[in-house]
């Protein structure tokens, strides 16, 4: 729009905008903002059904969530849409975190190695290192808040969801027993 037409426009819309006035943010918004958990989507896949009326189409959502203070957790979820496959993906995250113990570093203590269906993977602490891992490994690693370690993936296979659970896996050993 150009200077004349911007004046006009608000000349005869009483200064407000074409639409209306403004409304507030929607809910959804704001319970994200204050989630404690951070969240990363690690794979996002579209499955194709076939349909006596053509092809149906549904996504299946992986993510990781974490707090960075220790607690991280691997979800998928499987919807029509990818919100809904999202939402799905987190709750089942929630339901699967795990709380681990690291030291004073935010490091591990030892180094860790674990398998989740062809993924094998190694974690070692690497102090002064920052975090030199990669993939969905990487990002488990982050959103757990875990630094200084080196991570391998010892396998060949690209499963982004096999190997978010490998790293949970190895972690694991380091997980923080709950009294109930």
């Amino acid at each position: 729009m150009q200077g004349g037409a911007q004046k006009d426009s608000r000349r005869f819309f009483g200064g407000r905008r074409a639409s209306g006035p403004r409304r507030p943010q929607s809910r959804r918004k704001s319970e994200r903002a204050r989630s404690e958990f951070d969240q990363r989507v690690v794979d996002v896949r579209r499955v194709t059904r076939v349909v006596a009326g053509g092809r149906r189409f549904n996504f299946s959502v992986a993510l990781v969530i974490g707090d960075r203070k220790g607690s991280v957790g691997v979800g998928i979820g499987k919807a029509s849409d990818t919100t809904l496959a999202i939402e799905k993906a987190t709750k089942s995250a929630k339901k699967s975190m795990i709380k681990i113990k690291l030291n004073k570093n935010m490091s591990i203590p030892h180094d860790v190695s674990a398998k989740f269906s062809s993924v094998q993977i190694s974690i070692m602490p690497a102090p002064a290192k920052g975090l030199v891992a990669g993939s969905s490994v990487r990002v488990v690693l982050e959103l757990a808040g875990v630094r200084d370690v080196t991570a391998k993936i010892l396998s060949r296979s690209k499963n982004k969801l096999n190997n978010a659970r490998a790293a949970v896996k190895a972690l694991k050993t380091f997980e923080v027993k709950q009294s109930k």
